[in-house]
């Protein structure tokens, strides 16, 4: 029987936005977005500049100081003579220092290239040379005069990131900032200075950069942080928790959640847990927000997520998608509800990094091919039933 696709085009129901129309390119797009990261910065830093905005437990900053000095490293990047579109390799734990590198490497025009921690030697020299990368922020960072590159554009690339395979997946200025815009509408974040405790270790490296622009952008503070010691997380005050599911788990499951501030946390999202993480989490924070989906790096981390009150009864499910994420299946079985899942929208990536037979291969016809092998039924709840990462 000949594979055929078949597209849902009801199941973002769940998520309806407002900003979100289809354009001329056939695909849907968010209205009124900033064009660069840079700009959106910008913005953030005049409205709230003495707000803390990013705070590791040994240091805090100011969103204007997080702007000064990033704007120096970017100065000393120019005075080394970074160009427009060069790579910039940002490593190292997770402190205020790299956020401020990475800030400093949009400031300059150059695109981030996230290094994951965990990385041994040989994979992040493999992923320095793939990338060409002009230059490594890792530790002490350049210091020059204050310069601010903002004339990038909604397609121009803005992030490089690269997963456990060493291939670099393109991210764009609108992939990027859709993301954000997405996240913030399906959590419903508010400006009143919520505060995101960011457990980055085991956390795929476009996800800890959406979390912290889309805290950037409701004025709030990033606590972020490489530790799994839930000692370090009590008296953060955190009313958002961002970490791995199996992280979540074993802290809750380790010491008493009261420790970790129960009745302040509003939102925690756990996607990828296990059916036994989701429910241990649920039980142990009843008055959160939860959240739980799927994403990748080619959809920034984001794509699909379970909406509120379904959590139990659609457990077993990724959830619906939101953020113009639109949904097909390929296969033969299409027409009954089962096949490979394909998604595309505003914040899937435009190909692979110095890999056109790749990006032949997993974007055709406008689609993200995923992969995995999914079933949507009548209310477009999705489900995996073969996960190709996991075969």
């Amino acid at each position: 029987m000949p594979s055929s696709l078949v597209e849902y085009p009801d199941v973002a129901r769940f998520y309806p936005d407002t900003r979100i129309a289809r354009e001329a390119d056939g695909l849907l797009h968010y209205d009124g977005l900033y064009p660069s990261l840079s700009e959106l910065l910008d913005v953030v830093v005049h409205k709230y500049p003495r707000r803390i905005a990013v705070d590791d437990g040994t240091r805090s900053v100011t969103y204007a100081q997080l702007w000064n000095a990033a704007a120096h490293v970017a100065g000393g990047l120019n005075a080394r003579g970074a160009s427009i579109g060069d790579r910039i390799a940002v490593g190292g734990p997770h402190t205020v220092g790299w956020v401020e590198a990475f800030v400093g490497a949009v400031l300059a025009g150059g695109v981030p290239t996230p290094l994951a921690d965990e990385l041994d030697i040989r994979s992040r020299l493999e992923v320095l040379d793939d990338s060409g990368s002009a230059f490594l922020l890792d530790g002490s960072l350049p210091d020059g005069i204050s310069f601010i590159d903002d004339g990038a554009g909604l397609d121009e690339l803005a992030l490089l990131c690269y997963g456990d395979d060493g291939i670099g997946v393109e991210l764009s200025n609108e992939n990027m900032l859709s993301a954000v815009e997405s996240i913030i509408h399906a959590r419903g974040f508010d400006d009143g200075g919520l505060r995101n405790l960011v457990v980055t270790a085991g956390v795929e490296s476009v996800t800890v950069v959406v979390e912290l622009l889309s805290t950037f952008v409701v004025g709030g503070t990033v606590v972020i942080t490489d530790s799994v010691d839930p000692r370090f997380w009590r008296g953060t005050g955190a009313d958002v928790l961002t970490a791995s599911p199996r992280v979540l788990a074993r802290a809750v499951s380790e010491h008493p959640v009261t420790g970790f501030g129960r009745r302040a946390v509003r939102w925690i999202d756990y996607s990828a847990a296990t059916a036994d993480e989701a429910e241990l989490l649920r039980d142990a924070f009843p008055s959160a927000r939860h959240f739980s989906g799927w994403g990748r790096t080619e959809t920034c981390g984001s794509g699909f997520v379970l909406p509120a009150g379904f959590a139990r009864s659609h457990a077993d499910s990724i959830g619906v998608p939101f953020g113009g994420m639109e949904v097909a299946l390929l296969g033969p079985d299409a027409h009954h509800g089962v096949g490979e899942l394909l998604c595309r929208g505003p914040a899937v990536t435009r190909g692979y990094w110095h890999r056109p037979e790749e990006t032949e291969r997993r974007l055709r016809g406008g689609w993200f091919h995923t992969g995995d092998t999914a079933t949507v039924d009548v209310d477009g709840f999705i489900r995996i039933v073969q996960d190709e990462q996991a075969a």
